[in-house]
């Protein structure tokens, strides 16, 4: 038997790989799982060049819980180690074998799917044991060894009897640490971090039912057998080649990723380069709401089919962390841990690959079946719209593909909307003004009025839309947005005559004064318009600035733009072409001014849903007592 020290250069580095190295516990199971696929995938390169004269077989990895004796079991048919190679794999911290294993076969390692980077993958089996053996035995002729720790400098290495090549990691699990005993524990592990590995991962046992025999009679119960039970799937869908997929296929990936997930996605993207960096992966549309928050972190990274985190920004543009699905790159750094990510030459290129390969499925969707992209437009247009706000590539080629949907449900992209417009929608200033509606509920009037004098009316309604359309006024030439509340429609769009007001100046000037006595004037600045005697008497508008601002301000836009929260300024615009501005003037007493003020304004509040709680109570009395 050989004693001895193992060999590190930082004392007592067992509290350190604890506390500093893996901070998340769990992840002892998925690196020692790691290092089982890696040494079996060792022996499959060896055999397969011809190295080593042994049988490969169909190797699986075993995960057994000995919950009395507080123990678990990690084995594997792997590639085994002899003693000598115990003393320098494991004795040695931070040496790291598969890269060892790389280098020297790196001329026909190209496929292997060899993990690597594995260091000190092993001693995090020491997060949540007291004590770890190794029992292990080479595919060479060498004797097996047992390798004993418990957690100190300090180890044992001996013969052992073991006959079968491979290796069992058994871990004494510590008091701190029991939760690893239980089996619904290590079975969850087991699903979040080796669901798709590429060798069978065995975990117990389950019932199988076989089929009843000929002559068994009808109420005979079907016979059963235990099976072992393999909780990954070796094979994913995203490491096949596109062509060897069908529809169904993706689709029950889709289902396997997000067994939850009732509604079926909208379409994939299969990510598949070698050049200059190796990327695999298929991304999802699913169908997206304006929540922006609930929908991110559902992009699972893996590293060679080993999962490492949901938390894909700074590979994933942000704009496309809402989509789901799976990336997989050995070309991704991470850190011992592998839960954070650092940034290198090759992430962002990663990232410019996977915003191009998006834009240009979108572009091919469009163009080979608008009509269906102008159906799935609303579930995908947040994603769209968010990249074209960040994203200056995407912008130029989503610019191309991004539609405007109106009310009345047609679709343009902007030069079809610029093209239907430009002769009817001018400023004085012959610049485009669109006219568009965040809720057609709520604006409904304004948008009556804007439709009935033949204009264009947009139904922007994302969360983001204040954003875009400021970006869309940077980068488009002598163009403007404005909300159908905004002004009154007259006012924005250049009309061939100028309306003229029935009041005179000397009758302008009285009403004006009446209304700002009564009106309160730190909600409301009064205007006076001379606008067609059909329209509206008193309409709330509010200027579209300051609500733009105010909506990117609650949407990030503070931060993006130093906004703070700003108070709420509405316009009370008078037509003082209708009756009820000659009535109000007319009226003799003060009280049936007011009166009428106050009740005209309410309702002017009332289509704009500004009138609620105990002005609404008033609102709605004093509306009784002027029907009786």
């Amino acid at each position: 038997m050989t004693t001895g020290n193992i060999n590190v250069s930082v004392e007592n580095i067992f509290p350190l790989i604890k506390k500093f190295l893996y901070s998340d516990h769990e992840i002892f199971l998925r690196e020692l799982i790691s290092n089982a696929t890696d040494a079996t995938l060792k022996l499959k390169h060896l055999t397969g060049i011809g190295e080593a004269k042994v049988d490969y077989g169909n190797p699986v990895i075993e995960v057994k819980i000995d919950k009395e004796g507080k123990k678990l079991h990690i084995l594997d048919q792997g590639i085994g180690m002899t003693a000598d190679e115990v003393k320098k794999y494991i004795n040695e911290v931070a040496f790291s074998g598969a890269e060892e294993f790389l280098e020297k076969y790196k001329d026909s390692t190209k496929d292997s799917g060899i993990i690597g980077h594995f260091g000190l993958g092993f001693y995090s089996a020491f997060i949540v044991a007291k004590k770890v053996e190794i029992i292990t035995k080479s595919y060479t002729d060498a004797p097996a060894a047992h390798w004993t720790c418990d957690g100190s400098p300090q180890f044992t290495l001996e013969e052992a009897d073991k006959k079968d090549r491979g290796t069992e990691i058994i871990l004494h699990i510590a008091d701190d640490s029991t939760e690893f005993l239980e089996e619904s524990r290590i079975r969850e592990l087991l699903v979040k971090y080796n669901k798709f590995m590429p060798i069978p991962i065995k975990f117990g046992t389950r019932t199988e039912t076989l089929p009843k025999p000929e002559d068994a009679k009808e109420d005979d119960p079907a016979p059963t057998k235990e099976v072992d039970n393999i909780i990954n799937n070796t094979s994913p869908a995203w490491t096949k080649q596109p062509a060897d997929l069908k529809e169904e296929d993706y689709k029950g990936f889709y289902r396997e990723l997000y067994p939850m997930q009732f509604e079926e996605p909208l379409f994939h993207i299969h990510l598949n380069v070698d050049y200059p960096f190796n990327l695999t992966g298929i991304l999802y549309f699913p169908r997206l709401t304006n929540d922006l928050n609930l929908q991110k972190d559902k992009i699972q990274l893996y590293q060679n089919q080993v999962f490492v985190t949901d938390n894909v920004e700074g590979i994933v543009p942000e704009f496309l962390t809402m989509l789901r699905g799976v990336i997989d790159s050995p070309d991704i750094p991470l850190n011992v841990s592998r839960s954070y990510l650092q940034a290198d030459g090759n992430v962002k290129k990663i990232s410019n690959y996977i915003t191009r390969k998006v834009g240009d499925k979108l572009s091919s969707l469009f163009k080979d079946n608008r009509e269906d992209f102008e159906k799935k437009w609303n579930d995908i247009k947040i994603v769209i719209e968010y990249g074209m706000l960040s994203e200056e590539k995407f912008f130029e080629k989503a610019d191309k593909f991004a539609l405007y949907p109106t009310v009345d449900d047609k679709f343009y992209t902007f030069e079809e909307l610029r093209e239907k417009i430009k002769d009817n929608q001018t400023d004085k200033d012959d610049k485009l003004v669109i006219l568009y509606t965040s809720n057609k509920e709520e604006q409904h009037s304004y948008i009556e009025e804007a439709r009935a004098k033949g204009y264009e009316v947009l139904l922007l309604d994302s969360p983001i839309v204040a954003h875009l359309i400021q970006k869309l006024e940077t980068e488009k030439e002598n163009v403007s947005f404005a909300r159908v509340d905004a002004e009154p429609i007259d006012n924005l769009i250049k009309k061939d005559e100028e309306k003229i007001s029935k009041l005179s100046d000397e009758e302008k000037d009285k009403l004006k004064e009446t209304l700002t006595e009564i009106v309160p004037k730190e909600k409301y600045s009064v205007q006076l318009e001379a606008m067609d005697s059909n329209s509206a008497p008193f309409i709330i508008t509010q200027p579209e600035f300051m609500r733009r601002m105010k909506e990117m301000n609650a949407t990030g836009g503070g931060g993006m733009f130093g906004m703070s929260n700003m108070p709420e300024m509405y316009n009370l615009v008078v037509n003082t072409n209708s009756d009820l501005a000659a009535q109000i003037l007319n009226t003799k007493t003060k009280a049936k001014q007011e009166r009428l003020i106050k009740q005209s304004l309410d309702l002017a509040r009332l289509s704009q849903g500004l009138l609620k709680g105990e002005e609404l109570t008033s609102f709605v009395k004093r509306s009784f007592d002027m029907i009786k």
